[in-house]
């Protein structure tokens, strides 16, 4: 599998990004935009991307905090048992708003096309990317044909820029996978999501995944199940063969 390191100039600077195509597939028309979980891009995500990228997809994997570069790196499996990482990552998480990522989403597109990806994207999320996922297909839905996310959090909360708040604008099928037990988003969030999403008649599917913890799906964290997050590839790989071919 190839990697490439690129860089992409967004109106706030440049982002730094993975990306990811097989050596073997002839040239790929249809991208993916991993978007990052609280621990940032790492050999983790690399591994996940590689692994989508051998379905025949171009995958994309920005840095999401470049504004705050250089920082960490972390381990996934103890930054937030240490209150001075805690305290850092949470930085990072919080001074990097959605509508950041929003439109740094729109430079993430015209890379992609850049390098010859110009048909359909989809989009994928973990932790805090998972919001971002969705906000970006409701931002780019001539684009965008499938969001996925996974213990995302906060996907229909209170705030302006909850993404509940778009679903009219998805033209995206809508996959979210859910932790069964997870604090950042409670079970009257995911009613109020699946309320949104069947109201705007988008094609969702939501999903609890039972016994799964916040982080399930990401091998290097502290609660990863590898059972769980071989359903999850099942579930993402099915949902972007349906949507981007």
């Amino acid at each position: 599998m190839a990697k490439r390191g690129i860089e992409i100039r967004t109106s706030d600077g440049v982002a730094r990004a993975g990306l990811f195509r097989s050596s073997a597939a002839s040239p790929t028309k249809a991208g993916v935009i991993l978007y990052q979980d609280a621990f940032g891009p790492r050999p983790a995500l690399d591994g996940m991307a590689e692994r989508l990228a051998g379905k025949g997809y171009a995958v994309l994997v920005p840095d999401l905090f470049y504004r705050n570069a250089p920082y960490g790196p972390f381990d996934a499996k103890t930054a937030f048992a240490d209150e001075k990482t805690k305290a850092a990552l949470m930085a990072l998480v919080t001074g990097t708003t959605q509508e950041m990522t929003i439109s740094d989403s729109g430079a993430f597109l015209e890379a992609l096309s850049a390098e010859g990806v110009t048909g359909p994207i989809g989009t994928v999320g973990y932790c805090m990317g998972g919001a971002r996922a969705l906000n970006a297909a409701a931002t780019y839905p001539d684009r965008i044909k499938a969001a996925a996310s996974f213990h995302g959090g906060n996907l229909a909360s209170d705030a302006a820029d909850s993404p509940h708040r778009k679903a009219a604008a998805f033209k995206a099928r809508v996959y979210v996978g859910m932790a069964g037990v997870d604090r950042s988003f409670p079970p009257e969030q995911s009613t109020r999501l699946e309320e949104a999403l069947r109201n705007a008649e988008v094609d969702h599917t939501i999903e609890n995944y039972v016994g799964m913890a916040h982080g399930w799906c990401v091998p290097d964290h502290s609660v990863y199940d590898e059972a769980g997050a071989e359903r999850h590839w099942r579930r993402l790989t099915a949902l972007f063969l349906e949507t981007l071919g």
